[in-house]
């Protein structure tokens, strides 16, 4: 199982899923009403490190981080 995080204003909770790919998470997304669409703006890290490609393999027990954009000052 991997660890999903939504963090800032996504609000949504944390959830475990028995994926193997980044594509595999997306599908799932997708259809999920809160975070669907905040997916095309989001950065993806990958225990911690940011990541660009959806074909990365992931391991039991890796967390994944969806990171909206945020304004600061």
């Amino acid at each position: 199982m991997v660890q999903v995080e939504f963090l800032g204003p996504i609000n949504k909770e944390s959830m475990s899923l028995d994926i193997k790919n980044l594509n595999e998470l997306s599908d799932i997304l997708k259809n999920d009403s809160d975070v669907s669409s905040w997916l095309g703006k989001c950065a993806v890290a990958v225990n911690d490190t940011m990541v660009c490609s959806k074909d990365i393999s992931l391991n039991d027990g890796d967390k994944i981080s969806l990171l909206p954009p945020v304004c600061g000052g």
